[in-house]
């Protein structure tokens, strides 16, 4: 269970931080002093900290200065009812997770400490190969790269070569495949394990903000831009920095990167201020980036830069030999998850699972099973548990009392089950149940057609596009859903 510490003198900011953020799975501990808050660094070591400026005994900076000497990975949000322009500078230059006025924004807080939280479960929990018989390691569950097949050995080789060498990384793969899980094994068996590591989604990000996440901005660089912010490459000196899905990112930025990659040098979005950045680039993306070259999409010399070392990823077609693995640890993780009790699987329900041909990949496995354990009312998973894109013989569902049908007393089982989890950011996991649906019907609706599907939808085709991959669908010649 992740560890959140809030250091602040004023007994009713620890008491509405404290009832803002509880949760079932987040434990919370305070402290009313900077001493404290350093010892309960050392002693407690917290997942993410919360610190005011304004402490008795010592400046809230200094404080977190002693905290990033215990552990320079520690994601420390500064928090000021005094705000100066110096004050946020100074924190963001010594790397503070981010920088909120008092009276906070509940929600946004919310928002920044589970960012901080996801960022400090990256750093710290440990994606061990398959091999390994540990399940917790330094009091963290580890997520496993699961596989035995001659494809995953080669995979499992290509790390162990790679990740002691000071050298960037480009791991190409279809979406779903781990690329991720593959940049959190090298970092944590590389000679940066003890520096931040720092992930971001280009394809995630809107263009006109992905420069300034990217490399920071001064105050008045646009229109938003109401104080000085760091970028993720300053945030990552001396650490690891993972730029998934750089297939997608611009002309312009990859310019910016390309110098960043030959000498170290960038300007924040505003500034002409020169900054050295020490950061070792590990890249993913599921393009061809020889076609995007050829179509002048991607720089030819940004390609070279980044393909130091390559990494291919097997699609979960070509491993099938992995999938009774790959399913049996998924069964234990999301039992365990879902307080259920699911120990198998029923012969024909394996049978669907082992002759489907998986386009969205290992992610679309996870999902699969996830809604299967969901759906399961004995310890084993049949054939009527399975997302209906898996099973496509099964009769059609039928309305019940009034409107509610069986997919709506399905959502509101999962809500159930996420309010009794105490789930961070509730409603961005119950839109997503809701938006899978929304958007396979309305892809089935259009034919496919991506383009329409963004009009009918009211948003961008890059925003749709994005959508997609974070939902789990996968566009191909056809659709296929990858959850239900």
């Amino acid at each position: 269970m992740p560890t959140l510490l809030i250091v602040d003198d004023e007994r009713n900011v620890l008491y509405s931080l404290e009832k803002c953020l509880r949760a079932d799975d987040l434990r919370i501990i305070s402290a009313q002093t900077a001493k404290a808050g350093v010892d309960a660094v050392r002693s407690q070591q917290p997942d993410v900290v919360i610190c005011d400026v304004r402490l008795p005994d010592m400046s809230g900076l200094d404080a977190f200065q002693q905290m990033r000497e215990i552990d320079p990975r520690l994601p420390v949000i500064i928090i000021t009812a005094h705000a100066t322009t110096e004050t946020a500078i100074e924190a963001m230059k010594r790397g503070a997770f981010d920088y909120l006025l008092k009276p906070y924004d509940l929600t946004e807080m919310r928002q920044v400490v589970a960012k901080a939280l996801e960022l400090s479960r990256l750093r710290r929990v440990p994606a061990i190969f398959d091999q390994s018989p540990t399940t917790v390691l330094d009091g963290h569950a580890v997520d496993r790269i699961v596989g035995n097949s001659r494809s995953m050995q080669e995979v499992y080789k290509e790390i162990g070569r790679v990740a002691p060498q000071d050298v960037n990384v480009l791991i190409l793969g279809e979406s779903g495949t781990g690329k991720e899980l593959v940049a959190r094994a090298i970092y944590q068996h590389s000679a940066r394990v003890n520096m931040p590591f720092l992930a971001i989604n280009c394809a995630a990000i809107p263009e006109t903000l992905l420069e300034s996440e990217l490399f920071g901005h001064e105050k008045g660089a646009f229109t938003s831009a109401d104080r000085r912010r760091m970028g993720k490459f300053e945030q990552a000196h001396g650490g690891t920095l993972f730029l998934d899905e750089i297939g997608d990112m611009s002309l312009p930025t990859q310019a910016k990167v390309l110098r960043v990659l030959q000498d170290g040098r960038f300007e924040r979005v505003g500034g002409n201020e020169t900054i050295h950045a020490d950061v070792r680039i590990i890249a993913a993306t599921n393009h061809q980036l020889e076609d995007a070259i050829t179509n002048h999409q991607f720089r030819e010399d940004l390609f070279y830069r980044l393909n130091t070392f390559t990494i291919r990823l097997p699609a979960l077609r070509d491993r099938h030999e992995d999938l009774p693995k790959l399913i049996e640890h998924f069964i234990s993780r999301f039992s365990a998850d879902l307080n259920k009790n699911v120990q198998g699987v029923a012969p024909e329900c394996m049978q669907r699972l082992q002759h489907h041909s998986w386009p969205g990949n290992v992610r679309e496995l996870q999902s699969a099973i996830k809604y299967a354990i969901v759906r399961s009312t004995s310890e084993i998973l049949t054939l009527d548990c399975l997302p209906a894109s898996l099973n496509p013989d099964a009769p059609p569902r039928e309305a019940a009392e009034g409107t509610r049908t069986t997919d709506q007393q399905e959502l509101r089982t999962l809500i159930r089950e996420y309010i009794r989890m105490g789930k961070p950011a509730l409603n961005e996991a119950v839109h997503a149940e809701v938006d899978r649906v929304l958007y396979e019907e309305v892809l089935a609706h259009v034919d496919g057609h991506q383009t329409q599907a963004a009009e009918l939808l009211g948003i961008s085709r890059t925003t749709f596009r994005t959508h997609l991959q974070s939902l789990g669908l996968s566009i191909g010649k056809s659709i296929r859903p990858l959850d239900s």
